[in-house]
């Protein structure tokens, strides 16, 4: 359920702010809501994995306080955001 190294660069490429940017919020939403998709989809076979869903819920948690952040910090980008990632209904 882990990204390997290429899937982490071209979200890095895909999602970062300035050439060395590798860590910010918006870089960090991205990878989270890949590694989110990917353990959902091995839950949905694996129903009686119950550590990986907790951590599934961990990371679902930490992707809504950064999206939060990014809503107070700045909205157009935060609408943005979602709209590329692709959550959000």
């Amino acid at each position: 359920m882990s990204l390997d190294t290429a899937e982490k660069q071209k979200l890095i490429e895909t999602h970062q702010i300035h050439p060395t940017d590798t860590g910010s919020a918006e870089v960090q939403v991205a990878m989270l809501s890949e590694r989110i998709s990917k353990l959902s989809d091995h839950l949905q076979g694996n129903i009686h994995d119950f550590s990986s869903r907790q951590g599934l819920l961990k990371m679902i948690g930490k992707r809504k306080r950064l999206l939060s952040y990014i809503k107070d910090k700045n909205i157009q980008k935060y609408k943005e955001l979602v709209k590329k990632i692709g959550i959000r209904g």
